[in-house]
């Protein structure tokens, strides 16, 4: 029979690769990060559901890599965004949406008195740990190992296994520690004394920080005379509008935002103290000066319409609220779900109430990343793409509802999985790590 999701058959797969190194922009789209009868190409979204080509339906829990909080196709957000297209999107010098974004932003994050405005999140944090460099006179980078992604440039992918391409000095200037470990970072500093520029660390991932971490590592930057580096780029506009910052208590020198900030248009920022941003004016006279952010599209007028618009409608229809409130829900039904098949010791739930995830483990406790690829396959069987856990304001109770069902189809096949082994159930090859050496 021919199945027109898999990838083998599909027409768009084999267009994709020809054209495109990897297939898609960004790895975590890729093939290998989905099971085999998941659609390898979509054609549009509307509020928390994806279609593909022939007009086939997805509820979606991946939300555009996270950068999607309201739902597809906004129709507040789209009308902003064109009307600064109207507007003519990109002028030769700076633009009146841009003023009025970047002092809504200054307005809205309390450790912000500057921002500068950019296309990506990889660029945006790279940016930061220049400006760290610069303000410090050193060239160190300590970054948290369980965190898994700060930026496609060499100073963070020199850290990863992927290697290849990147001097072994700008690997060497990189070095890990532990989140929720304020020891591991305390070894860092220590074996390297005086020569770390920044500490990088996302406010929250899977786990949430615990017993004063984060003001732990404040207080050790501070010390130290380190700059303290924030990336908001998932938890921004997700954890709280002010950003996870707000919520857990702490100020850092320079904060990285972007994804959810617009509604899935192109925005991404860094922000900070402003004698760190001021680095890179041009009116200190007789400074030495840093050549930051210099993007011809980096205030694109349509992108940063979009973030006001976004910012407006979540302020008035208090969409962070919606994503806890849900989120909540959402993982007492999938814990309710696996209790009920007996899985729980091999799946399971957690994560704050607005951002949670699940983990799929092998009879050992490892995770397995066949029967993450088993749970996957069965979900998009039923309907619903859920690679990871985006919450969106479109999801609803009705959805809700959807995803109880998917989940009680998918679990009785998981279920199998475990007794029979992945491969009983798989339909194709498992997912596999993103960062990894080899093909």
């Amino acid at each position: 029979m021919n199945d027109p999701c898999n990838k083998s058959q599909n027409p768009y797969s084999a267009r994709l690769h020809a054209a495109i190194p990897g297939g898609a922009h960004t790895y975590s789209r890729g093939d290998d990060q989905f099971p085999a009868n998941a659609p390898p190409i979509l054609s549009h979204g509307k509020g928390c559901y994806v279609f593909d080509p022939d007009g086939k339906r997805y509820l979606d829990y991946g939300m555009a890599l996270r950068a999607v909080n309201i739902g597809y196709a906004e129709e507040e957000v789209d009308v902003a965004a064109i009307a600064q297209i109207r507007n003519g999107n990109n002028l030769t010098r700076a633009s009146l949406i841009e003023l009025e974004a970047a002092e809504q932003l200054v307005g809205l994050i309390d450790s912000a008195d500057m921002v500068k405005f950019t296309k990506n999140g990889s660029t945006a944090v790279s940016a930061a740990v220049k400006l760290a460099r610069a303000y410090t006179g050193r060239e160190l980078v300590a970054r948290c190992a369980d965190h898994p992604f700060f930026s496609y440039d060499d100073w963070f992918i020199g850290s990863t296994q992927l290697t290849r391409g990147i001097p072994r000095e700008t690997q060497e200037k990189t070095k890990m520690f532990r989140f929720n470990d304020i020891a591991s970072l305390e070894a860092l500093l220590a074996e390297h004394s005086g020569q770390f520029a920044c500490v990088v660390l996302e406010p929250a991932a899977s786990d949430e920080p615990r017993d004063g971490f984060l003001q732990q590592v404040q207080a050790l930057c501070r010390r130290e005379g380190i700059v303290f580096v924030l990336d908001e780029m998932i938890t921004g506009f997700r954890w709280h509008l002010k950003g996870a910052q707000h919520l857990y208590g702490i100020q850092p020198d320079i904060c990285t935002f972007g994804k959810a900030m617009a509604n899935g248009f192109s925005v991404a920022c860094v922000a900070g103290r402003r004698d760190i941003m001021q680095l890179g004016a041009i009116d200190t006279v007789g400074a030495e000066r840093v050549f930051l952010l210099s993007t011809t599209h980096g205030a694109e007028m349509s992108g940063l319409g979009a973030f006001v618009a976004t910012l407006n409608l979540m302020q008035r229809e208090k969409v962070v609220e919606h994503l806890w409130a849900y989120g909540a829900k959402l993982k007492a039904l999938m814990t309710e779900l696996a209790t009920s098949h007996g899985i729980t010791h091999s799946f399971r739930v957690g994560g704050a109430d607005c951002s949670p995830w699940y983990a799929t483990l092998d009879a050992d406790g490892v995770t397995s990343p066949a029967l993450r690829t088993v749970f996957s396959q069965e979900m998009v069987r039923n309907g619903v793409l859920m690679p990871w856990i985006a919450l969106c304001y479109r999801h609803g109770e009705a959805e809700l509802a959807a995803t109880g069902a998917a989940l009680d189809a998918a679990f009785r096949v998981y279920r199998k999985a475990l007794e029979g082994g992945p491969e009983t159930c798989l339909e194709g090859p498992a997912i596999k790590p993103v960062f990894r050496r080899f093909n």
